[in-house]
C-alpha cells in the first residue's frame, strides 16, 4: 500500500445566490439590452459607467449600516483602511459620479447604465445576491414632468420588447402621501427613520405576501418557513389599520391630513394631466397608492413596472412575473455631497426579471448562436497546422464565424465536438486534399438527415450536397451557400 499522503482535491462549487450563465443566456440579454438601450437613447439619454466598488461612506446612510459595513452589501478594506464596498444598486453610485463632476455636466444631467450590483442578504428562489439592473436617471431637473416622462419610457421599453398593450402597467404614487400617512400615525421625524425603513420594506412586500404577513413585519415581526426571524417595525393595530388605510384607493382624506400628503397628491394630479395629454392612459399607467419602493432615499414620486399577464411553470401551475422595475425621485441623495439642493429621478429594470418573462412570452430567443465552421486538424506538423489557419482566417476575414480545432483528439472525436459546438459546417484537408489545393467541407445539418431520407435518388442527391470537394480559394464562397442554405 502507498505511503504517500493522500492530495485533496479543491472542492468545486459556486457561492450562495450567484448563477453561471451560458451562451444562450448572455445572447438573450443582449439582445433584450439592445432594445432598452434603442428607447432610452431616443428620449436623449447618455450611456455611463461607474466601478462596482464605491467607498461605504459614498453609499449613503439610507443604505447599509455605517457601523457594521457588510449588512446588506459585500464589503473589504482599502490598503489605507478605509471601508469599500460593492455597489448595491446603480443610484448611489450615479449620485457619487454627478457630486464629483457636478461643475462640468450639462444640467439636467440625463444618463443611462447597466450593470451588475451585488447585496448580502440570504439568496432564495429568483433572489440572487448579483443579478443585473438597467437605470435611466434624469438629475437636475426638479418637476414632475421628469417623473412623468421617466414613466412614459418605461412604458414604451416595455412595448418595444413586445408586451402588449394591457399585458403590463407602470403604477405610480408619491412618497409624501406615504410620508403623509405615516406622521398621522406618529412615526414622523429623524428619530423614527429605522422604523419608517422597516415598514417601507413590510409594504414592498405586499406582491409577495397577504396583509396577514405584512401585518406581522409592521407588529411584532415574522418567522419564515426556514425558522429565520425578521424583526418587525413595532407598530400596534391601531396603526397597522390605519395605515393600511392610507393605501387604499381614494384615500385622500386620510394622506391630506398632512402637508406632505396634499403635496403629494398634487403631484400625483400633475403628474396623471401629463399622461393623458401625451396619451398614456390609465391601460398603460395609472395612480396606484399601494406603491411604496422598498429604499427610503426615495422622497417624492415613485413607480413600478408590474407584468400583468401569467404563464405555467413545468408543474403546470400559474406563475406571474408582477413587477420587473421601478423607481422614483431621490432629491436628496445627490445633495449629501453639495452645498446646493440637486434634485433627481430615475427607473430601474431587473434585468434578469424582465428577460425570464420575454422568454416566456417567446419575445426573446432562447436559442444559441449556431457553431462556428470547424476546420479539423487532421495533420498537426508545420505545414498543416499553418495550411488550416490559412483557411480559418480566410473565413474570419470574409465575416464568417471559425474555429481551428485545437485539441489532441482524432478525426471522430473532432466531429462529436463539432456537434457539441453546434457548428453547421465542417472543413477537412488530409495530406491528399493538401497536395490537390482542395478541401473537404461537409454539410454537417443536412448530413444528419441522411439516415431518414428513403428514395435512393433522393439520398444521392443529399449525400453530394452534405459533403463535397472544393479548392481552398473557393472555401470561403462555398461554406457561405451552405450557411445560407440553413438561415
Amino acid at each position: 500500500m502507498s505511503t504517500e499522503a493522500k492530495i485533496t482535491k479543491t472542492e468545486a462549487r459556486k457561492p450562495r445566490g450567484l448563477a453561471d450563465r451560458g451562451p444562450a443566456d448572455i445572447a438573450a440579454t443582449e439582445a433584450m439590452m439592445r432594445v432598452i438601450r434603442e428607447v432610452y437613447s431616443r428620449y436623449g439619454f447618455d450611456a455611463l459607467e461607474t466601478p462596482f466598488l464605491e467607498y461605504t461612506d459614498a453609499l449613503g446612510k439610507f443604505l447599509p449600516d455605517q457601523d457594521r459595513p457588510n449588512a446588506g452589501v459585500f464589503s473589504l478594506k482599502d490598503d489605507d483602511e478605509q471601508w469599500m464596498s460593492l455597489r448595491y444598486d446603480l443610484t448611489a453610485p450615479l449620485a457619487r459620479y454627478c457630486a464629483e463632476n457636478w461643475q462640468n455636466l450639462p444640467k439636467p444631467f440625463r444618463s443611462y447604465r447597466a450593470g451588475w450590483v451585488f447585496r448580502n442578504e440570504k439568496p432564495g428562489p429568483g433572489r440572487f445576491r448579483q443579478f443585473m439592473q438597467f437605470d435611466a436617471d434624469t438629475v437636475g431637473a426638479g418637476s414632475v414632468a421628469a417623473d412623468a416622462e421617466i414613466c412614459m419610457m418605461a412604458a414604451d421599453t416595455l412595448e418595444a420588447l413586445g408586451i402588449p398593450r394591457g399585458a403590463y402597467v407602470i403604477k405610480v404614487n408619491n412618497r409624501k402621501v406615504l410620508d403623509g400617512v405615516m406622521e398621522a400615525i406618529g412615526i414622523g421625524g429623524e428619530e423614527n427613520a429605522a422604523r419608517r425603513l422597516i415598514v417601507l420594506r413590510a409594504i414592498d412586500k405586499l406582491d409577495k405576501f397577504d396583509w396577514v404577513e405584512v401585518g406581522k413585519l409592521l407588529g411584532p415581526g415574522r418567522l419564515d418557513e426556514s425558522g429565520d426571524f425578521t424583526k418587525g417595525a413595532g407598530l400596534n393595530d391601531a396603526q397597522i389599520a390605519q395605515l393600511r388605510a392610507g393605501l387604499a384607493p381614494l384615500a385622500e382624506q386620510v394622506e391630506a391630513s398632512t402637508e406632505a400628503g396634499r403635496q403629494g397628491l398634487a403631484e400625483l394630479n400633475e403628474m396623471a394631466a401629463l399622461f393623458s395629454a401625451a396619451g398614456y392612459g390609465p391601460d398603460r399607467i395609472k395612480i396606484d397608492p399601494s406603491v411604496v419602493r422598498g429604499l427610503e432615499y426615495y422622497t417624492g414620486p415613485v413607480y413600478e413596472a408590474e407584468l400583468l399577464f401569467e404563464v405555467k411553470d413545468e408543474a403546470g401551475r400559474p406563475v406571474r412575473f408582477g413587477s420587473v422595475g421601478g423607481g422614483g425621485r431621490y432629491d436628496g441623495l445627490v445633495s449629501r455631497f453639495l452645498d446646493e439642493p440637486v434634485p433627481a429621478t430615475g427607473f430601474s429594470i431587473g434585468v434578469s426579471r424582465l428577460l425570464a418573462a420575454l422568454q416566456a412570452l417567446g419575445k426573446v430567443s432562447t436559442t444559441p448562436e449556431p457553431g462556428p465552421v470547424l476546420v479539423l486538424a487532421m495533420d498537426r506538423d508545420v505545414a498543416g497546422m499553418s495550411a488550416y489557419q490559412r483557411i480559418v482566417k480566410d473565413l474570419r476575414d470574409a465575416g464568417i464565424r471559425a474555429e481551428l480545432y485545437l485539441g489532441s483528439a482524432g478525426m471522430k472525436a473532432q466531429m462529436k465536438y463539432a456537434d457539441r459546438r453546434g457548428s453547421k459546417v465542417a472543413i477537412i484537408q488530409g495530406s491528399n486534399e493538401r497536395e490537390a489545393g482542395e478541401v473537404q467541407i461537409k454539410d454537417l445539418v443536412l448530413g444528419a438527415t441522411l439516415n431518414q431520407t428513403k428514395d435512393r435518388e433522393e439520398y444521392l442527391a443529399k449525400q453530394a450536397q452534405a459533403q463535397f470537394a472544393v479548392k481552398v480559394e473557393d472555401v470561403v464562397g462555398a461554406v457561405k451557400k451552405v450557411l445560407a442554405r440553413h438561415g
